[in-house]
């Protein structure tokens, strides 16, 4: 199964039989069963048909409509899970204060403990790079966070953890990109940029699964419930950080990019990737979150996709089941 990315602008993505079809100007540039779909991603100027909808729905394929750029405006999915008794345990724990500082504590350790992973890595393999000062200052951060007695002292803690973090990871960069610390909302460069889109990607993926596994994607337990943000979806994104962290890393020391591939809009500010290179990177992160390796916890053949649908149905069985909930641990 896979992910259909249409970037190309005044396509319109009809369907025939049980078939997706996207043309443009009498030429047909995709021609794919729906089997073989699990989630459309459009971006831009970009029309479907009702039909299409129709047949999506059918075969449980989510559609996400993002800008040219790569915001995500909205999803047209299938009506709600009947899963119903799910989203009753949700609301219930979501009242529990108790319940809900435990679970944000496990999901910030889970996220500090993965980027720890991710910097001591890069560390062990360039030790001509010095990461002392901002491991030390995370670890000393993730020891005190089993400790935090509010949710919004452990948001601070958060956001400190990310600032160190961050603060080292331009000296994970081996190319010739520069990175000056986190900038969003929108992307000042190009690093920033492919840092964003990939969060994006992954948010949208996720929020897809907590859809359609029966959960409300907008109450979550460490985010606040806050009009329009799929809070629950930013909770589980978090742990995954981490591995979206280490696939825009990857690209950069690889040279997948250069700086010719990006843009800055003309109309506003922001960095985004340009057209072709979207198309390499869409490439990339498809073989990136469909490669195979042993899971540490289940012993199985597993991927980074699959890792987003069993985290997420483990959460269902946290607040079910009431059992501890154990976030995904990145290896590397």
């Amino acid at each position: 199964m896979a992910n259909i990315y249409i970037t190309e602008q005044g396509a319109v993505l009809r369907k025939t039989g049980d078939r997706l079809i996207v043309e443009k100007d009498d030429e047909t540039l995709l021609d794919v069963p729906c089997e073989k779909v699990d989630n459309v991603l459009i971006f831009g100027n970009v029309q479907f048909t009702t039909q299409a909808v129709h047949e999506m729905f059918d075969h449980g394929i989510e559609m996400a409509i993002l800008t040219r750029t790569g915001r995500l405006v909205g999803q047209i999915t299938a009506p709600t899970s009947k899963n119903v008794d799910l989203r009753v345990a949700q609301f219930d724990r979501y009242r529990n204060e108790d319940f809900r500082l435990d679970l944000a504590r496990t999901v910030v350790q889970g996220k500090v403990k993965n980027a720890l992973n991710m910097m001591r890595g890069f560390a062990f393999n360039h030790p001509e790079r010095n990461f002392t000062e901002e491991i030390e200052g995370i670890r000393s951060l993730s020891e005190q966070i089993t400790g935090t007695t509010a949710i919004d002292v452990l948001m601070g803690m958060e956001g400190t953890a990310a600032r160190i973090y961050f603060g080292g990871f331009g000296k994970m960069i081996l190319s010739d990109f520069r990175f000056e610390g986190r900038r969003k909302h929108p992307a000042t460069d190009p690093v920033n940029a492919l840092l964003s889109f990939t969060y994006t990607l992954m948010f949208n993926e996720i929020l897809g699964l907590l859809d359609g596994i029966g959960f409300d994607p907008y109450v979550g337990f460490f985010h606040a419930i806050e009009y329009g943000r799929a809070s629950l979806a930013s909770d589980l994104l978090e742990e995954f950080r981490a591995s979206a962290d280490r696939l825009s890393l990857s690209l950069l020391n690889n040279r997948v990019f250069k700086e010719e591939d990006f843009y800055r809009n003309p109309k506003g500010e922001g960095v985004y990737l340009m057209r072709e290179a979207l198309k390499r990177y869409f490439a990339q992160y498809e073989k990136y979150l469909n490669r195979e390796f042993t899971h540490p916890e289940t012993k199985e053949t597993s991927t980074l996709r699959k890792c987003f649908r069993l985290q997420a149905e483990r959460l269902a069985k946290v607040l079910k089941e009431n059992v501890p909930y154990t976030c995904f641990n990145l290896e590397v």
